[in-house]
């Protein structure tokens, strides 16, 4: 039988967690969107062995290219986990994150001339 206070402790257990992983922190020194992929470039078997488990599993699947969604989503730990954890890799050089569509800032013009272009092509 579950007592109240299982349930207290089991409910605490599960902010407590996330706040340990990230140490309090919730911001990131990368900027981490939903979509951002990140891959292992050298995959290095010793630094995996020295990682905290949520670490080595971001780590590990990282060793093919994946977003933060689908991090956060398999390994079931917040987005907001996976990012702070994501950046202190990233910060160790052990994960790249690939630029995002918005990592790009686009001169309307030339959009605008290449659109120009290419409905002249068509007609």
């Amino acid at each position: 039988m579950v007592t109240n206070s299982q349930t207290q402790r089991e409910s605490r257990s599960s902010r407590v967690r996330p706040y340990a992983l990230t140490h309090g922190r919730t911001r990131t020194r990368h900027q981490l969107l939903v979509e951002t992929m990140i891959s292992v470039p050298d995959y290095d078997t010793e630094f995996s062995q020295k990682l905290l488990p949520e670490s080595r599993a971001v780590y590990e699947r990282a060793r093919s290219p994946i977003s933060l969604a689908e991090l956060s989503a398999s390994l079931d730990i917040s987005l907001g986990v996976i990012r702070v954890l994501v950046s202190d890799l990233a910060t160790e050089g052990a994960i790249v994150i690939h630029p995002t569509g918005q990592a790009y800032s686009y001169d309307h013009n030339i959009l605008e001339r290449i659109l120009d272009g290419l409905n002249k092509l068509s007609a």
